[in-house]
């Protein structure tokens, strides 16, 4: 089930995200920063943060913005939505919630009258990339990073690729 996150799970979604951290270093040598729990909460309280849950638990959660000037430039101002973030809890691993999310985020764009979803996320890994093509996004090509003040630490300095789907 899909719904909004709340501030009673801010300890769950902290703890997802450093398990995602710590496997994303595993697997790809990047690792995300310890995020600020004050954008979490702000993101919460925005009902831009939404969790999948699974027998009463936190199974996945991930983020949205409508804007991401800073990695999309002047495609920014397109009716859009942008999925940060996802992180899978590993006892839930392989149960597709990326194809689930993005079931979810065609509805909730279309319902919004956002013509796009889009994703950002590290360049470089081709499987990755090869998983969210085949979720139905295209790939666009890779965008080195340059104005980053305000983002989180794991886009400074960093190429990212990016995904498109349309609605």
């Amino acid at each position: 089930m899909i719904v909004n996150t709340s501030l009673k799970d801010i300890e769950a979604v902290l703890s997802l995200y450093k398990m995602a951290s710590d496997f994303k270093k595993t697997v790809s040598g990047v690792q995300w920063p310890e995020f600020e729990r004050s954008m979490i909460e702000t993101e919460i309280e925005e009902n831009r943060h939404f969790k999948i849950v699974v027998d009463e638990k936190v199974a996945c959660v991930w983020s949205i913005t409508y804007e991401d000037l800073q990695v999309w430039g002047e495609k920014s101002a397109d009716p859009a939505i942008y999925i940060h973030r996802i992180a899978t809890n590993p006892n839930f691993r392989g149960q597709k919630f990326v194809e689930q999310i993005v079931e979810w985020a065609r509805k909730f764009a279309k319902e919004n009258h956002k013509l796009y979803v889009r994703m950002d996320t590290t360049a470089g890994n081709q499987r990755l990339i090869d998983y969210y093509v085949k979720c139905g996004f295209s790939y666009l090509g890779e965008k080195k990073m340059t104005d980053t003040e305000g983002l989180p630490n794991h886009y400074h300095n960093a190429t990212m690729g990016l995904f498109q789907l349309e609605i």
